[in-house]
Formats: C-alpha cells, sequence, structure tokens
C-alpha cells in the first residue's frame, strides 16, 4: 500500500509579510527569465527554416511552454518550495536516490545551457558592428567573458540585484517595444505577399517543418519557474503563482509574435538569414540606418546580461542545495555570507566549456531538449498527484502528450537533418546520467553506512 505524501503546508495560513511580492513583482521576474534574448537567438534560424511563418510558429511555441507550465503551476501551488523543479519532484518520487541526482543534473546543465545560449546571443550583438562579426572564435571570447564577468559580480556581492535586475527588465521591454513599433511602421511588404511569394517553398514550411521548430523554441519561453522560486516572498501564493506565470506566458508570447511580424515585414529575409546570429542587428541597420541598429543591440545586450546574471543568480543557489543533499560535490553548497561561491564559478565554468565546444544552433537544441525533458517529468509528477493537486486529467494527460511530442520531434529533426548535434546531445547526456549514478550510488552507500 501507498502511502500518501503528505504537504505540510496545506493548512497552513499565510501571513503577508511586510516585503511580499505582489503580481507585477512576479509577473517581472517572470519576463525577466523568458525574455532574454530568446527572440534575438531564434529569429535568424525560424526565419531560415519556415520563412513568413515564423511568428505562427513562435506562437505555437508559446502554446507548448503554457502547456508545461500548466504542471508547475499545479506544484508550485501544493507543495509551496522554492527548490521548485528539483524539490518536486524529490518529494513527489522521495524513494529513489538515483532519479533525485539525475533530474538535479539534467535542471542545473539545461540552466547552463541555456547560460551559454544567452551569453553567446549577447557576443553576437556586441561585436557586429565589429569587422571581425563572423569570427566564431572572437564570439566565443566575448561570451566567456560576459559569463566570467557577472560570476564575478554575484560572487563579489548581491547588495542591490533586486533593484538592478526589475530595471534592466522594465528598461529591455520598453526597448523592444519601440523596436517592434518601428520595424512594422517601416514595413516593406504584407504578410499576404509574403505567403504568396512563399508558395514555392511549400516543402519548407510544412506542418511537420513548423511543429519542428516549435518545439525547438521552447527554450526562448524557459525562466517562468523562477516565479516558483520567491514563493516564500509573495502573498497568497495560490493566486499569484498561476495569475504570475500565465499572465507573463501570455506577455511573452505576444511580445516574441509581435517582434517576429515586425521583422519579416520590415527585413529581407536574405538579410535575416544571412546574419542568424544578429539578424534583427543587421536587418534594422538596413532599414533603419544606424540608429536602428544601435537600439537593437542596446535591447539585445539588455535582455541578455539581466538573464545572464539572473541565471547565475538562481540556478547557482539550486546547485548549493542539490550538493547539500549529496548529488553534486560537497564544496559546491559551501556558503561565503550566504553566497554560493562555489557553485556560482562552477556554473560559469561549465558554461563557458559549452561555449567553446558548441555554436549557437547546438546550445540551442540542447537547451530546448533539455527543459522538455525536464517539463515532462514535472508533468508526469503532476499527474500522478492530479487529486491533491487538484489538477485537470484531460490536460494533464494532453501536456504530457504534447511535450512528449516536442521532444520527439527534435530528435527527429536532429536525426534527419544535422546527426552529429544529435551525437553532441546525446554525448552530454550519457555523461550527465553518469555523472548522477555516480552521486547517487555514493550517497546510498553513506546512508548505508550510517544506519
Amino acid at each position: 500500500m501507498k502511502l500518501p505524501i503528505p504537504n505540510p503546508f496545506h493548512n497552513q495560513v499565510h501571513r503577508p509579510r511586510d516585503k511580499a511580492l505582489g503580481v507585477a513583482e512576479l509577473i517581472a521576474i517572470a519576463l525577466g527569465g523568458m525574455v532574454g534574448g530568446g527572440i534575438f537567438t531564434i529569429l535568424g534560424i525560424s526565419v531560415a527554416m519556415v520563412g513568413v511563418y515564423t511568428p505562427l510558429v513562435i506562437a505555437v511555441g508559446g502554446v507548448i511552454a503554457t502547456f508545461a507550465a500548466y504542471s508547475y503551476v499545479k506544484l508550485g501551488v501544493y507543495y509551496r518550495d522554492e527548490g521548485a523543479t528539483y524539490s518536486f519532484f524529490c518529494r513527489t518520487f522521495p524513494r529513489s536516490q538515483f532519479a533525485a541526482s539525475l533530474i538535479g543534473w539534467w535542471v542545473i546543465f539545461g540552466y547552463i545551457s541555456t547560460l551559454a545560449l544567452y551569453a553567446y546571443t549577447f557576443a553576437s550583438y556586441a561585436i557586429s558592428g565589429f569587422a571581425f562579426a563572423d569570427s566564431d572564435w572572437v564570439r566565443k571570447a566575448v561570451a566567456c567573458g560576459i559569463i566570467l564577468v557577472f560570476a564575478l559580480i554575484n560572487v563579489w556581492s548581491v547588495r542591490g540585484m533586486g533593484k538592478i535586475e526589475d530595471l534592466m527588465v522594465y528598461s529591455k521591454l520598453v526597448i523592444l517595444a519601440i523596436i517592434s513599433f518601428v520595424l512594422i511602421n517601416n514595413s516593406t511588404t504584407t504578410l499576404p505577399v509574403l505567403w504568396q511569394a512563399s508558395e514555392g517553398g511549400a516543402e519548407q514550411a510544412s506542418l511537420l517543418s513548423m511543429m519542428m521548430l516549435a518545439a525547438l523554441t521552447f527554450v526562448a519561453y524557459e525562466g517562468f519557474q523562477l516565479v516558483i522560486n520567491a514563493v516564500n516572498e509573495m502573498e497568497r501564493p495560490e493566486r499569484n503563482i498561476p495569475l504570475a506565470i500565465y499572465s507573463a506566458m501570455g506577455l511573452a508570447t505576444l511580445i516574441y509574435v509581435v517582434i517576429a511580424l515586425g521583422a519579416i515585414l520590415a527585413i529581407p529575409f536574405d538579410d535575416i538569414i544571412q546574419n542568424q546570429e544578429y539578424a534583427l542587428a543587421a536587418g534594422a541597420g538596413k532599414v533603419l540606418g544606424h540608429w536602428g541598429t544601435e537600439l537593437v543591440i542596446v535591447g539585445a545586450l539588455l535582455a541578455t546580461s539581466s538573464a545572464i546574471s539572473g541565471t547565475v543568480f538562481g540556478a547557482s543557489r539550486q546547485m548549493a542545495v542539490i550538493a547539500r543533499d549529496g548529488y553534486f560535490p560537497a564544496l559546491l553548497a559551501h556558503r561565503n555570507n550566504r553566497i554560493p561561491t562555489f557553485a556560482i564559478l562552477a556554473m560559469a565554468f561549465l558554461a563557458m566549456a559549452l561555449v567553446v565546444s558548441g555554436g549557437l544552433v547546438v546550445i540551442l537544441e540542447f537547451a530546448s531538449f533539455t527543459f522538455l525533458l525536464v517539463s515532462i517529468l514535472m508533468a508526469w509528477a503532476n499527474f500522478r498527484l492530479r487529486d491533491k493537486t487538484a489538477s485537470s486529467t484531460s490536460v494533464t494527460l494532453i501536456s504530457l502528450a504534447v511535450l512528449v511530442m516536442g521532444l520527439v520531434l527534435i530528435i527527429v529533426y536532429e536525426a534527419s537533418h544535422q546527426p552529429e548535434q544529435l551525437y553532441f546531445i546525446f554525448g552530454l547526456y550519457l555523461l550527465l546520467t553518469l555523472g548522477a549514478w555516480f552521486y547517487a550510488a555514493r550517497k546510498q552507500r553513506q546512508t548505508g553506512a550510517t544506519r
């Protein structure tokens, strides 16, 4: 007979705190995590694959991410645990140390891959105006440098980081809104004309290719989980967690779709495809002149900077928790003045290693693959607890099916287009699985020895 998993917070009366986070702040946290360079990264890749259908595909990616968010919301309200993904899984499946270790490794390396993705995008835009803009090694050097800068800032001090992050988040949203308005206002064509022109390349805009791309763009919506990390600082989690996450998801999707629409209407496809790593800056320069390029670059640098800083801050603390539980080296759990110094530095160096070893596309694919996989596990956990989390069985099963389909589509796309990148991704997962198994086995031995 299985014992029900108790929820210690079920009958808790939540008392507002003097400095509790409201819905507006929680939405800002989620948008800060999501709108972190994703649109700058995926635009060129999307146009190259599906052309005029890019805004539609990005919207479908938002729908997939919303299905993923459903289980996070339900588990977040039920457990009210700031450990989020890792803690949810451990508390739902408490008897498997290997599973706990594996989910910890996958989650942390998913964040490391997004950190590498944001840094790579930052570097692409930072050097876009120079003669060496196409130099892959210069781009990787700048990406490693910006990771190191924010790692050192996080090690040095966290005082005032919250206010700085708020300023960066709202500033980048304003800049993105301006970019969208200016691009649409300077459009040189219309959607019917683009659709008619794309008829000759129908094979490129097949339903299968659009669904594959929607799955690949999933990483652009990663970050809504950060709301759950703030559960101890918010009022009425049962109301504010779903309200903040779903509101932020809708706003992020709207922002991405409008920017993509403005880009394809104002910038020739060839320019977007030729300069995939910094497509918006290159295209805006030709359409709007020098000031347009600079505006886009500032927006991209601001967006990626805030995402790098937030990812280093939040994920390093989750890494320290996992290390404290024995699934990472114990050194990573050490804190100086509550700052997980070694976890921050470890994340930084691993992200730099990923930047050096992979390109933009493979990092994007690994990140999307990882968060789809983790979201599938969260949907499965929610299905197991659907009666306790008051979840709809049909919605949970649909979410699970959609996420599994997205994962399969990425595998199919890689196998048919770039099998060598699939080998790279599976190779990374093999290393992660071996690492998780080693630490789970070691903890099992230590637990047995102390009994």
